[in-house]
């Protein structure tokens, strides 16, 4: 009976998440051509180009995984990762207290890869500065009345200072991060900031300068303020909107939580490095090539893969932003969907990562589709999917210093055929579980052959430094 009672408890809990989960997909993407939600107008949207998909609203909700935790069952899995980081700091004392007649916990990789974190943090200041500036200013100068050649020197001028802002922005990350040879954590600070500070200020002009454009034509649409623009630069979302939907109030111990459990991943993270990938490949490059290494290298590195995966979705999709979205009163916390459901690649890559998928929807996808006069949506995916995959092979080259493809290769070769192989009308569970093989294997060659590159580069530099020497894996010569 009891068991019976805690089923139906469970099913009733479930039902009444996807039923809420439905409604909000329904309010967040209204159905092209139907009425659109209750809330005022944004005159910058209906200046917007036309478009011919749907329009992202932003509504009041929770993240997925805080209303799931409500459930006990969910909380137990929770809990079970906790206690799998207990078990790594437990054996990291043991075996230190074998080894070394000491109980005491070394967080060399972790302070490696943090080094120099000051100086990244500095170089972060005048990227925010220049995004800060810039674009609004830009902004200002075509707002201007057309009033002969006063106007098309103000078009000009800001061209001129957005081009100056892009160089600052791509340019000086890479030169600090080379010159002073920034390690991994604070390159990857560098690079995110890098990138999510051009998203947002391509997303900025590209929501308000049709509206600031029909404002000179005397329909009285006036331009953003720039509170509205400073509070877009630091809210967890990269589509402008001069309004958002805000909660009442901050739950500081919300905040701090998420930020808490945040830093406990970075430390679940370099436990696993340093526990399970560290010992296998940092001499793998100095015994002699074998298949047979190869495939169980990859084998072994599905496991620590799949955990960085999940670290990293925690951390960051859900902590960080949840944390940033609480402090800034941010109503809308879908940053992702129940992408662990998923039973295509296409509705996988839809729900791992909502707030860049709403990003490339709407300012790739959709603005390409308009170009393209609405047809060849095979085109306009295949521009995702390329997007996409270059920049997140251009982050991997730029956190680990070498050029090695295998993101590039996973994602716009392999994932781009998954992604229209396993569609949306498969459904089911062996699907689901397809997906979940598909996931792990990948995550193991990212692991393994990234990690084999890092010592290669490390166990042999080389004798002359040159073009294709810099391209060129050095983990398929680095054997002796």
């Amino acid at each position: 009976a009891v068991k019976t009672q805690l089923l139906e408890q469970a099913q009733g809990q479930l039902l009444e998440l996807l039923d809420r989960a439905m409604q909000e997909a329904v309010q967040a993407y209204p159905p092209q051509g139907g009425p659109l939600p209750s809330n005022p107008p944004d005159s910058l949207n209906k200046a917007r180009e036309p478009s011919l998909g749907k329009q992202k609203t932003f509504i009041i909700r929770k993240s997925l995984l805080d209303e799931l935790m409500e459930v006990q069952h969910f909380r137990t899995i929770y809990h079970m990762f906790i206690a799998g980081l207990c078990i790594f700091i437990i054996s990291t004392l043991a075996i230190d207290f074998i080894d070394e007649g000491r109980l005491m916990l070394e967080f060399d990789l972790l302070i490696f890869s943090f080094g120099q974190l000051p100086l990244a943090l500095m170089t972060w200041v005048p990227m925010f500065l220049s995004t800060l500036l810039v674009p609004y200013q830009a902004l200002r100068l075509w707002a201007r009345p057309r009033a002969g050649g006063a106007w098309m020197l103000g078009v000009g001028l800001g061209c001129l200072l957005l081009a100056a802002h892009t160089a600052v922005l791509w340019v000086l990350p890479v030169h600090v991060a080379l010159k002073y040879q920034l390690p991994p954590a604070s390159r990857c600070i560098l690079v995110f900031e890098q990138v999510r500070l051009l998203m947002k200020s391509y997303s900025f002009l590209r929501e308000a300068v049709p509206g600031t454009l029909c404002a000179r034509g005397g329909e009285g649409i006036r331009a953003p303020s720039f509170s509205s623009y400073l509070y877009f630069l630091f809210c967890p979302t990269l589509i402008y909107r001069k309004t958002y939907p805000r909660t009442p109030n901050v739950r500081w111990n919300y905040v701090a939580k998420n930020f808490a459990q945040a830093l406990g991943c970075v430390l679940y993270a370099c436990f696993i490095l340093g526990r399970l990938c560290v010992p296998v490949f940092a001499n793998m490059s100095r015994e002699p090539f074998s298949t047979r290494a190869l495939v169980l290298s990859i084998m072994h590195a599905t496991l620590p893969g799949i955990f960085m995966l999940l670290l990293i979705f925690f951390a960051f999709l859900h902590c960080w932003l949840n944390a940033f979205a609480e402090m800034l009163r941010f109503g809308d916390r879908m940053f992702y969907r129940d992408w662990w459901n998923s039973t295509s690649f296409s509705n996988y890559y839809r729900t791992w990562n909502v707030v860049v998928h709403d990003w490339l929807y709407s300012y790739v996808y959709q603005d390409g589709l308009w170009l393209l006069g609405g047809r060849a949506r095979g085109a306009a995916m295949l521009g995702v999917f390329l997007v996409s995959a270059v920049v997140h092979e251009y982050i991997f080259c730029f956190v680990l210093g070498f050029f090695y493809p295998v993101m590039l290769m996973l994602f716009l070769v392999f994932g781009g055929l998954l992604n229209f192989m396993m569609h949306d009308r498969h459904t089911g569970p062996a699907w689901n579980v397809l997906m979940w093989t598909l996931l792990f294997l990948g995550q193991g060659i990212q692991v393994s052959l990234y990690c084999q590159e890092w010592y290669a580069r490390r166990h042999c530099p080389l004798p002359q430094t040159t073009f294709w020497g810099l391209v060129t894996p050095r983990s398929w010569s680095c054997h002796t």
